[in-house]
């Protein structure tokens, strides 16, 4: 075995320890359940990199950036805390009253490794978690429909592992494509008032944890046609999950809970005054409404719990648009800022079981730095606050607000090799 061999197989350890440790950790959310980003740099501008290079985990917004990346490592611990609630005003037979999550502080680790085959081709691997359907209410509104243990909650945990291909075209132009792993265990408690309302009587709630794994391909293009301006676009496709089987009387189509497409456009200008300087902006679509799980309304209930037509969450496609600059202060110091809008996606008709996920927050904003320590390690920081926004509609004729904020911090460290 030779020691460049040795090398890259001690490069990989902070992926493959990483990948362990995120398949039993709960994600996080912001974009409904996606992260705004992977990894510090990106995250202090607000998710943004489709356009430029932000490290290892950079990678995972558009694979072509590997052959900016070069020869580097990188592993990263995010600390996320949201708080969500809800208030269930008189009106029908839910429990009145307003409860908070009592889960507000998860830690998120993310990692992997980058090596140049060439001067003008990469391979990469690194894993990330996403995710963030986790709550857990002490007082079960629902029981007031008849039936309803306590806590109420679910939890959605998801594991992405990214092997990554770049290569540069030319002077202009690179491309990347990512074959993806994902990996997602769910469970659920509290919700035994829906039994009754099933295809699949006793695989509704309380069914211990259930796993399902997919494939999906990662696909990006970068295009500088000069020294200031970079397009970039991505791709993620669609992963189609293997069924929560333990679950199948919940989900619809049968416990089916894909993981669904998004595509981003972004650019990123460099002015000729001031190289030190670069600003960015970005679009991103999520396609939720791919997934019936995840789209289908659940106001009137249309059809059975686990059928086609089976309720959801009622959640529409995502438009997420982003800003940010990174500012290189010295050789060592480089700060960056940004701020995310993502569009609406619940309806107020749709309140009800979205008590189980409020993902509420429409605006994000976030301010990070990379120090230098060296010549080939980096210390890399970001903070990010999703500004509280309520939902409000009715559910079974009681009217329902749901409320979320969130805090974010992340921190990691990136080597040269």
């Amino acid at each position: 075995m030779t020691s460049k061999t040795l090398r890259r197989m001690s490069a990989l350890a902070p992926a493959v320890a990483c990948a362990a440790t995120l398949a039993a950790t709960p994600a996080l959310a912001t974009n409904g359940y996606f992260a705004n980003g992977y990894g510090g740099a990106s995250k202090g501008i607000a998710g943004a990199g489709v356009a430029f290079p932000t490290g290892v985990l950079g990678m995972a917004q558009n694979p072509a950036t590997g052959v900016m990346v070069g020869n580097q490592w990188g592993i990263c611990l995010t600390s996320f805390m949201p708080k969500r609630s809800y208030t269930i005003s008189p009106g029908g037979p839910l429990t009145v009253g307003t409860q908070s999550s009592e889960n507000e502080f998860f830690l998120i680790p993310c990692g992997g490794a980058n090596f140049k085959l060439s001067d003008d081709s990469t391979i990469g691997v690194f894993a990330f978690g996403n995710g963030g359907m986790n709550s857990e209410y002490n007082v079960n509104p629902f029981a007031g429909l008849g039936a309803g243990t306590s806590p109420l909650g679910v939890n959605l945990e998801q594991l992405f592992i990214q092997v990554n291909y770049a290569k540069r075209i030319d002077n202009t132009f690179s491309f990347g494509i990512g074959p993806v792993l994902a990996i997602q265990r769910f469970s659920a408690t509290g919700l035994e008032a829906f039994e009754g309302l099933t295809s699949a009587p006793g695989f509704v709630t309380g069914n211990d944890d259930d796993w399902s794994h997919g494939f999906g391909v990662n696909l990006g293009i970068l295009y500088q046609p000069n020294a200031q301006l970079t397009f970039g676009a991505a791709y993620r496709t669609k992963i189609n999950m293997k069924p929560f089987d333990k679950y199948r009387g919940l989900f619809a189509e049968e416990g089916d809970f894909d993981i669904p497409a998004m595509a981003t456009v972004g650019v990123a200008y460099k002015p000729a005054t001031n190289p030190k300087l670069t600003l960015t902006a970005e679009y991103q679509r999520i396609f939720y409404s791919d997934v019936a799980a995840i789209s289908n309304p659940n106001a009137g209930l249309g059809g059975p719990l686990g059928a086609a037509n089976g309720p959801g969450f009622g959640w529409t496609d995502m438009d997420v648009f982003r800003v940010g600059a990174s500012y290189d202060v010295d050789e060592r110091l480089t700060v960056r800022g940004g701020i995310s809008h993502n569009s609406e996606f619940i309806d107020g008709k749709d309140v009800a079981f979205n008590i189980l996920a409020p993902a509420t927050p429409t605006w994000h904003a976030s301010v990070g730095a990379s120090y230098k320590i060296s010549d080939r390690a980096t210390l890399t920081g970001s903070y990010t606050y999703a500004f509280g926004d309520a939902i409000e509609g009715a559910g079974f004729g009681n009217p329902i607000s749901l409320e979320m904020t969130q805090h974010e911090v992340s921190m990691g460290v990136s080597w040269k090799f």
